[in-house]
């Protein structure tokens, strides 16, 4: 079986790690095609080297740009090598502009190459159509071939939506295998203590979302919640670039120095801070899914999540909205208060095999 395996921005990586070594113990030919869509070290290459993940077969280069004018280079940049590598499978993972670009291209070659179309965490739904990511996973969703869903819900969205049962298999999360084999080496790290910062005694933030950092008011609101929080416990920020042009912009924020402001941080140092932070607030889905497992207590800034299993099963919760600076407060301490819950529980194939799970369907696809 000859895979063709797609990802363009940092949340796709820690998917496809996995994926590869599975693939190929399972004797399959696996060609990696990396987009660029997140093209510098700091947001890709260190990710490479840390997950294992081998050079890329082939590199599009998409580079910076909307959305409109990314989408457009995935997609004449993956044509022909779609064209030359004439896969079985064609894997896309997660929501991002790369996997739109892809699956769509895909999707149009189908039928004079005879390839198919698999997407990794198909089903989630936060219902938000301002959202890029809402249009990428649900038009992926609709002209994929195999629907590979982390969570169960994500099943029921599809069924619901008129996808066939037979399309849809439930695998777990398969980033939640890149977790579990990185944790020991990340707590080694002991990364908070760069920071002066002892276990258990800070916050850890990232903050990317456009709807949140391009918004001047949007943002300092924000700004102005973790300035609350940090009164209570300091907070390690490690900044997007996107976020840090936007604060950049801002020149009357004035962040106190109890929010440390620091570079986008490898994967493992990334983990590292997570597992041993009191508090984690975000406004990535991704970042929900791993506090949920590390048991650590998040406040998602968001007025809704695609990961409602984080809430219902996990640590997470949402801030009221419209977000307010005491809001934010509020509900880091009503997070902090209820860590310990013993209600909490990791949810349903989040154990470390999604992988393999992910690569028996295809077998069977």
């Amino acid at each position: 079986m000859r895979v063709l395996l797609v990802a363009g921005a940092r949340p796709n990586f820690m998917k496809i790690a996995p994926l590869i070594p599975v693939l190929r113990e399972r004797g399959h030919q696996v060609i990696l095609v990396h987009t660029g869509q997140h093209y510098d070290a700091s947001m890709s290459g260190s990710f490479f080297e840390e997950l294992g993940i081998p050079n890329p077969d082939y590199y599009l280069g998409v580079g910076g740009g909307t959305q409109a004018e990314q989408l457009s280079k995935v997609i004449a940049g993956f044509e022909p090598v779609l064209s030359t590598v004439r896969p079985d499978w064609v894997v896309v993972v997660g929501d991002v502009t790369s996997t739109l670009g892809a699956a769509l291209v895909a999707a149009s070659a189908r039928p004079s190459i005879g390839c198919r179309l698999a997407h990794v965490e198909a089903g989630l739904r936060s219902n938000d159509w301002r959202m890029p990511e809402e249009v990428n996973r649900v038009v992926t969703d609709r002209i994929s071939d195999l629907l590979l869903t982390p969570s169960r819900d994500g099943n029921q969205n599809l069924e619901d939506e008129g996808i066939p049962a037979g399309r849809i298999v439930f695998v777990g999360n398969v980033m939640i295998d890149t977790l579990m084999k990185q944790l020991e080496k990340a707590r080694s790290l002991k990364v908070a203590s760069r920071f002066g910062l002892a276990p258990k005694e800070y916050s850890l933030v990232t903050l990317h979302r456009p709807s949140n950092v391009d918004s001047p008011e949007m943002l300092r609101t924000i700004i102005e919640g973790l300035e609350l929080v940090a009164k209570r416990l300091p907070i390690v920020f490690p900044v997007h670039p996107r976020t840090r042009d936007r604060i950049a912009a801002l020149s009357d924020l004035g962040i106190t120095d109890r929010i440390k402001l620091i570079d986008p941080a490898p994967y493992r140092d990334m983990l590292s801070l997570a597992s041993d932070a009191a508090l984690v607030l975000t406004d990535s889905g991704g970042v929900q899914e791993e506090t949920t497992v590390l048991g650590v207590p998040c406040v998602t800034i968001r007025e809704q999540t695609e990961r409602p299993i984080t809430i219902t099963e996990g640590t997470n919760r949402l801030t009221p909205w419209p977000p307010s600076a005491t809001g934010i407060l509020q509900s880091a301490e009503e997070a902090l208060a209820d860590a310990g819950n013993t209600t909490v529980r990791r949810p349903e194939g989040w154990d470390g095999a999604a992988a393999a799970r992910i690569v028996a369907a295809l077998e069977n696809g």
